[in-house]
């Protein structure tokens, strides 16, 4: 049986961001009526967060709820725990129509911190990021891969792409976060 390794196993960059792969994240997607009740319950029950709110992400304890569309969301709880996670929704939601996804081998996450986190995203990503708010979550792309990112912190953004693309977006980070490239935009 073979080891279950992350993406780029936990390469990091230390530039005018320090920019970090962060290994193994479960990760589900949901796809269903976001509305409903039950659908609710069922993301508190298994996640411990409530239902995010458009384009925002909930989050405690490294499990969290983020608003992906009008009917997915993204999960994230310990890699350990997706298939457990997974199977305690499917049961929850019953003959419910919806979907549910272990997406967690198939993304990368990064973690960017320093004060400039906002300009490089910014020099990759079309978002207003003076205007994006700790737990605001945007799925749009970086260059030209879909990504999706959310403010973490004060100086914190949290970003998840797909694992194919992972060396891609690592360099493509690195390369805005270089010494010397600040802009001072922010």
């Amino acid at each position: 049986m073979s080891n279950v390794v992350s993406a780029l196993q936990g390469i990091s960059y230390a530039g005018y961001v320090q920019i970090q792969e962060m290994g193994l994240q479960g990760m589900l997607t949901l796809r269903g009526d976001l509305s409903m009740v039950k659908t609710a319950k069922a993301v508190k029950a298994a996640i411990g967060v409530e239902m995010p709110a458009l384009r925002v992400i909930n989050m405690t304890k490294g499990r969290g709820a983020a608003w992906m569309s009008p009917d997915e969301l993204l999960l994230m709880m310990p890699y350990a725990s997706a298939e457990v996670t997974a199977s305690k929704i499917r049961k929850l939601l019953g003959k419910t129509h919806s979907l549910i996804t272990n997406v967690s081998d198939a993304r990368v996450v990064f973690t960017l911190t320093g004060v400039g986190a906002r300009e490089v995203v910014a020099k990759l990503a079309p978002v207003d990021m003076q205007t994006l708010k700790t737990g605001e979550i945007r799925r749009t792309r970086l260059a030209q891969v879909p990504a999706a990112f959310w403010m973490s912190g004060d100086d914190e953004i949290t970003l998840v792409a797909f694992r194919s693309v992972a060396q891609y977006v690592f360099d493509l980070l690195k390369m805005a976060a270089k010494p010397g490239g600040q802009i001072g935009a922010f």
